[in-house]
């Protein structure tokens, strides 16, 4: 189990995490729990239009989280929230062994396709993914009230 889903290249991306920390003015936040691990991610972010220009975030996670953190991390800035969602949903299918096809700058999720055999690390796997919707969600919500 430890060589399938934890491969050299998931240990080397856990090494890769950018935007650590808080913002100053973040639009929204957003924290994700894994239960079963007890990995954690606290997010903060904001757009402009439906694109990210600003994001940082704290984690505590085992090393599928954080190599998921990682990809988003480096790929997140610039991104739409369209994208966001799309990697996030093709993630969910490939951990339940349908083939995908991520959005291009995303693409290096598909290292994680090991993780699904192994639906107790699913959650943490989708914690960076799931937490960035949230915050997404909570500006579009804000904004269509207003």
């Amino acid at each position: 189990m430890i060589d399938a889903l934890y491969s050299r290249e998931i240990l080397r991306r856990t090494t890769q995490l950018q935007h650590l920390g808080r913002l100053d003015r973040p639009q929204a936040s957003a924290d994700r729990v894994a239960k079963l691990c007890g990995s954690t991610i606290h997010v903060e972010l904001s757009l402009s239009g439906d694109t990210v220009c600003d994001f940082a975030m704290e984690i505590e996670a085992c090393a599928l989280g954080q190599a998921a953190a990682a990809i988003l991390s480096q790929a997140v800035i610039g991104a739409t929230a369209a994208e966001i969602r799309d990697s996030r949903d093709s993630l969910r299918r490939l951990l339940k062994g349908e083939d995908v096809v991520f959005p291009e700058r995303f693409q290096d999720l598909s290292i994680l396709s090991a993780v699904r055999d192994y639906p107790p690390r699913h959650a943490s796997t989708l914690l960076s993914l799931e937490a960035t919707c949230d915050a997404i969600n909570t500006i579009e919500n804000r904004n269509a009230v207003a």
